[in-house]
């Protein structure tokens, strides 16, 4: 008899196994800050590949703000049907550290698409600033504690994070300015609004070749392909400002399996083009790719080290 129910069981779940998950409408991707940055294009660059897939347009929401709690806060509570997705930053790992209570659960309350692309960020300063070295800007700095300020494209990001890691690694006493995204952070900077703000190549590059700004160092301890004539931070003395930027594909949890692998898997193909590697790597960006699962566990791993990163830096928590 026991046989007989498992094996009615097996049975009825056979087709809801086999089914797959139909698209029928257009889909949208939850960017969670304004348009012109390095996220807002990548998922410009990705968006005709899962429109072509699915056959539905991919439409861009942009929803700025909170440190990008706010747009991905709409990709948690959004319906698990595969219409919604979204693209996330390095404020998706750090916030987990940076804020006392998330109105989500970044590891539980997502399906965890694919990591899109890594980059480092470079940092430039205003070009009225008297400054064309780390080393000049650190005694600046230091001659004027509290004057100087650094944008970034909110609390949280790749960018705050490398400005945190400078403050500290020079010891110096430098304000911190959020905005809602890069784009806005950009153009202060380019106004004098700013003294100072860590980018993507990809956003700086434009800026830097016309002069309007004055690029001082990368993150980490490799040269950018985009920017080969810019030291790093490591080379000016200060390997630990080593912050990088991250960009990956997520859904709701509960998002239908098969969904989520197609996706992963017409993801994966477009970064294997090589006209895609090319657009990429002349912006500035270091192509992922993986599995689903070699994304979560990537997460669990940078989490717990950014929390160390978060603490050392002293970086405040803060409340939504």
């Amino acid at each position: 008899m026991q046989a007989v129910t498992v094996a009615a069981l097996i049975a009825a779940a056979a087709p809801a196994s086999a089914a797959q998950t139909v698209i029928s409408h257009p889909m949208r991707m939850i960017v969670p800050y304004v348009p012109g940055g390095g996220t807002d294009t990548l998922s410009r660059i990705v968006a005709p590949f899962i429109t072509e897939e699915f056959g539905h347009p991919v439409v861009l929401d942009n929803r700025p703000g909170g440190g990008s709690t706010i747009g991905t806060q709409i990709v948690a509570r959004a319906n698990p049907d595969g219409y919604t997705i979204g693209m996330i930053d390095a404020a998706f790992v750090a916030n987990p550290s940076l804020y006392t209570k998330l109105p989500y659960d970044t590891l539980k309350d997502f399906m965890h698409v694919v990591r899109v692309a890594t980059a480092p960020l470079v940092l430039c300063v205003h070009p009225t600033v008297q400054a064309t070295s780390v080393k000049d800007l650190t005694a600046l700095a230091k001659a004027s504690p509290g004057k100087l300020t650094f944008g970034s494209a909110g609390n949280g990001t790749g960018v705050h994070i490398a400005g945190e890691q400078l403050r500290k690694a020079a010891g110096i006493d430098i304000l911190h300015v959020p905005y809602k995204g890069a784009g806005q952070q950009v153009t202060d900077l380019l106004g004098g609004q700013i003294t100072m703000g860590f980018m993507i190549p990809s956003v700086g590059r434009p800026h830097i070749s016309a002069g309007k700004l004055r690029a001082l160092a990368l993150t980490g301890s490799k040269r950018s392909k985009a920017l080969p004539q810019v030291i790093t931070f490591a080379e000016a003395g200060f390997p630990s400002v080593d912050a990088a930027t991250m960009n990956g594909i997520i859904a709701p949890a509960g998002t239908p399996r098969d969904f989520v692998q197609r996706l992963n898997g017409t993801i994966v193909r477009a970064l294997r083009r090589q006209d895609i590697q090319d657009k990429l790597v002349e912006l500035g960006f270091d192509v992922a790719g993986g599995t689903p699962e070699e994304f979560t566990a990537w997460l669990r791993t940078e989490i717990a080290k950014l929390s160390k990163v978060v603490k050392e830096s002293g970086v405040k928590l803060e409340s939504l």
